[in-house]
């Protein structure tokens, strides 16, 4: 006995049906194709509308934060004018005494820290101390009698803080055991 193959042709009207059927399946995957690319084409579109907001805030952001930190800036530098006002009212008298001159750079001085405390700058107290090297830089030893090893004897240049970080570390003379090996700066 022989396998016998049914096709289209031995059918009747099988080709004529499906023609029809498969020229619905195409024309129901090429709706489906449309409504995709349209999907497709809607989603890069918002896309790029949420790209280019992105860039506008970014830009905005930007403009915020320098706009912020002039004020900042000119906040600090108004505070600075009274004490440049006070050097020039010095400097303007012609005969002015050593203690005049001496008892304005004072006040001139007593401006600045006092700037420099409205801005939160507060110095560090060093001298006595022991020596701590997250706060302050050795510059030089000194040989001292009568006081422990890297203890702070004098201070160069003041260290400042500002809220709980370091602004400026304190510049040190630190002492040292006499054996002949000091060095002084």
């Amino acid at each position: 006995m022989q396998d016998e193959y049914v096709t289209q042709a031995d059918v009747p009207g099988a080709a004529e049906n499906g023609a029809a059927a498969s020229s619905a399946g195409a024309s129901q995957l090429q709706s489906q194709l449309d409504a995709a690319n349209a999907r497709a084409d809607e989603n890069y579109n918002k896309f790029l509308l949420a790209m280019a907001d992105f860039e506008n805030y970014k830009k905005r952001m930007e403009r915020q934060y320098k706009d912020l930190a002039d004020a900042g800036r000119r906040d600090v530098l108004k505070h600075f004018l009274p004490v440049i006002d006070n050097l020039e009212r010095a400097l303007s008298f012609e005969d002015a005494s050593a203690d005049a001159l001496r008892n304005g750079v004072q006040q001139t001085l007593r401006g600045f820290e006092n700037v420099l405390t409205m801005q939160g700058v507060k110095p560090i107290a060093v001298k006595g101390q022991k020596f701590d090297p997250k706060i302050a830089e050795a510059i030089g030893t000194q040989p001292a009698e009568g006081v422990e090893d890297d203890v702070v004897l004098e201070e160069a240049q003041k260290g400042y803080m500002i809220g709980d970080e370091l602004l400026r570390p304190a510049k040190v003379i630190v002492s040292k055991a006499s054996g002949g090996h000091g060095e002084s700066s």
